[in-house]
Parts: C-alpha cells; structure tokens; sequence
C-alpha cells in the first residue's frame, strides 16, 4: 500500500479508502450481509495497509459512525486517519427505509456543533481527523460555515476539513469555489476515467494550488468498469437513475480500454484505480467494497505502477471524442448544484443542458499535468 499527504496537514491516508457508506442504504448495492460481517471487512482493510477510513452520520442515522468505532478499537486510534461527514438532519428528518429522497440539510453553526459532539460520541473518540459538508450546495456555501469550520479546528476538535459534492456528477461550481476560494484541503466527488469532468479539473486546480487534494468516489463509473455488467443488466439502487446510454455505450467504451489493460496485466478494475492515482492530486481512491476478493483487488492496484504519460493522454483522446461511438456516448455534463432556472438541485436526477457560462475550457492535455 502507498501514502499520500493531504496538502497543509499532517494527515498521510492510504491510496485506497475505506468508504462504509454501503452499510448505510440500499442505493449503494448490497454491502456484508449482517453488521459484524461488515466490520471484519472494515478490519482486514486495516490488515491490507488502509488507513483512511470514510464514513458519516447519516449513513443509516448513525449506525455506519458505530461500525467504525469498532474499527478503531481494533487498529488503536493513532493508526487510523478518520473522515466523518456532516449536514444531514437526519434527527428531525430520518428518512424513510428504503427511500432514496435526500434529506433536510442544515450547516447553520449551532447544527455543525451538535452534529460534531453526536459523531465523538457514536465514535467513540476525541477528534475527527478529516471532517467534511456532505453533498454541500452553492446556496449553503456561505463563510459563517468556514468561520464555523476554522474555529473547531483551532480548537482541535477537527484536524482539516473538506467538503464531500453530489449527490449526482458535477457540482462544478462548488468544487471551484472550495478549491480556490477556501482552500478545503479535500474535495470529494464522482470522478472516474469514463466520467472525468468536473474531477479532472479539479486535480489541474488542486495541482496548481498545492494546497487541496481530491478524493475520487465513484471510481469504477457505478461498476462499468468493473466488467460486471451486459446490456441485459437491470438495476433497482442508484444505477436506476443512470441513463441507459451509460451502460450500452459503456460496455463498448470498455473495449477500447483492453490494450492498455493488457499492458498492465490487472483487471479493469484495477486500471480505473490506477488511471486515477496517476493524477498527483488525487490523494485517495474510495470505490465500493462489498467482499473481501474486492478488497484484495483494489489494494493491490496501490503498488505505485501507474499509467504512462502517453497512455494518459491516448485515453483522454478516447473520453473528449467520445470513445468514437458518436454523441450519444458521451458522459454527463457538469453540472451545478443550482439548475439554469436558478432551483436547487437535492435528488438524483437525468442531466440537464448546462448554460455555456458553466462549461470549462478545454482541458490541460493530460501529459502537461502530471
């Protein structure tokens, strides 16, 4: 397992993260089967070399915040770097099982307090090492939140914050301003070699910068590349609300890929992992783990092999033509949190067309970054 330093701390985490997120809903897929199977494989992840743990408290209204607590008995809390989210009033709004609405946000100060003293206490410790605003949109981005933010990490209760953007693909605006402006010293968001934007630029920010780091989620594109699926795959957590074309184009997108695949000699899977850690600002990688044969895959992928500068841009060429399969193929556009009508976007939904304003400018060729 390789480290990577989150830019301005003093927090190192694995190049694989541990995300227990699938133990919160149903919209992630099915994860272990019972509650202790779950924290045996948080355990072995610790076993493997991870050391960055990601969870939050509204993962089943704290029970994902338990499981982990367990985890850092069994590795000694020292050993572990800890993130944790926040925002959700799951308390007054708790939701519904089995329903996929999101629920009641709320980053006033008094909130952010009471959410932080309930995560110490279902933790079961003292500070939380990376703290992050849960799927954070650009209406509630206001500087009474940093404020909120600096004061608790000067008083040690927090070592760094972040802020964590979705719940669908884009929330470029967001990211821009967290990057830029607030200099978070992480931003988390969908970013994957199918699915690169807003995600790759926020790597050539957050290079730039020196001061933030990128945690990609959703690095195998929701299981494309992962070869899971065929065309006749049928879906009923968060992939339902993916457009069709993600997983009929996908598949043939995939293909494209196997030369470089066969260089490497490792899955595709493992590919994704790698085409992403070969961005130096993405610090981490959190794909779902749902078994302990992932698990073993993915961290073996952290072995410091990673895409030549010439592969890196072959595929960027592949992703801005649209692998070739014409414009039906292409990924989401960004987005903002805040639709061109000015609503705020809160669910998953199809992509809207994004005003001209929002786009960014052709990217940086792939070989001048890294």
């Amino acid at each position: 397992m390789h480290y990577r330093q989150i830019p301005g701390t003093g927090l190192r985490v694995s190049e694989l993260a541990f995300g227990n997120f699938i133990y919160g809903s149903s919209l992630w897929g099915k994860g272990p089967n019972d509650e202790a199977q779950g924290i045996r494989l948080q355990n072995r992840a610790f076993d493997l070399g991870v050391n960055f743990f990601d969870t939050a408290d509204a993962y089943d209204n704290g029970r994902a915040e338990n499981m982990m607590a367990e985890t850092l008995r069994y590795a000694g809390r020292d050993n572990i770097i800890l993130s944790t989210k926040f925002g959700y009033d799951f308390y007054g709004d708790p939701g519904g099982a089995g329903s996929h609405r999101e629920r009641r946000q709320d980053f006033t100060p008094a909130f952010i307090r009471t959410a932080l003293e309930q995560s110490l206490r279902r933790l079961q410790t003292d500070r939380i090492d990376l703290w992050q605003a849960h799927n954070l949109k650009l209406p509630q981005m206001r500087e009474t939140l940093v404020a909120t933010l600096d004061l608790l990490q000067q008083q040690g209760k927090i070592r760094a914050w972040g802020v964590a953007l979705g719940p669908a693909i884009g929330w470029r605006e967001e990211g821009v301003i967290a990057l830029r402006q607030w200099k978070a010293a992480t931003v988390q968001t969908v970013f994957n070699l199918l699915e690169q934007h807003p995600g790759r630029e926020f790597c050539e920010i957050a290079q730039k910068l020196g001061t933030s780091g990128i945690i990609s989620r959703v690095p195998h594109s929701s299981g494309i590349l992962q070869d899971l699926y065929t065309t006749e795959s049928t879906f009923t957590d968060h992939r339902k609300f993916r457009d069709r074309n993600w997983l009929v184009y996908g598949l043939r997108k995939v293909e494209k890929l196997r030369g470089i695949q066969k260089q490497h000699r490792c899955t595709l899977g493992q590919l994704a992992i790698k085409w992403l850690l070969t961005w130096p600002a993405c610090i981490s990688v959190q794909p779902n783990i749902t078994s302990e044969d992932e698990l073993k895959e993915f961290a073996a992928a952290c072995d410091g092999q990673w895409l030549t500068a010439g592969e890196m841009n072959d595929i960027q060429t592949l992703v801005e033509t649209d692998f070739g399969l014409g414009p039906d193929a292409h990924a989401c556009d960004l987005k903002s949190s805040v639709s061109a009508t000015g609503v705020t976007r809160s669910y998953y939904q199809a992509g809207e067309p994004v005003p001209e304003l929002l786009r960014p400018a052709r990217a940086t060729p792939v070989s001048a970054t890294l």
